[in-house]
């Protein structure tokens, strides 16, 4: 994996960015195991979907959840699986195809079960 340095890219306030597989670090920041890692998670990413389709789908995801509360940078489906796991350095090797999908799936499933249980609940007026 590739390692450059520059200093307009990534925009500020980010360490780095992975561009179809290359690793470009801004000049200043220490490209630690960590950071290498998170990228190496968003390399493999790539490679399932396709270079093209995976920024398809990473723009596409970023604009559905700008809206919403919170940051949809790290709401992205993507960054989720890769900041989960960038302190595993053997993750890649346990990992799952599609893993940041099943990964919003399990989520949405706890959450659907979440509504359940309150819904159950009910409001006694004797208490």
């Amino acid at each position: 994996m590739k390692i450059f340095r520059s200093k307009r890219i990534p925009f500020k306030g980010f360490a780095a960015i992975n561009l179809f597989g290359f690793i470009v670090v801004r000049r200043g920041v220490f490209a630690s195991e960590t950071l290498i890692n998170h990228e190496r998670i968003h390399t493999a990413q790539m490679r399932e979907l396709g270079y093209i389709f995976f920024y398809i789908l990473y723009g596409l995801e970023w604009l559905i959840r700008l809206p919403f509360k919170g940051n949809a940078y790290r709401n992205i489906t993507f960054e989720q699986e890769a900041y989960d796991h960038q302190n595993e350095p053997s993750y890649l090797e346990v990992r799952k195809h599609y893993a940041p999908y099943r990964f919003y799936l399990c989520k949405r499933k706890k959450n659907k079960n979440k509504k359940k249980r309150y819904k159950t609940k009910r409001f006694d007026p004797t208490l």
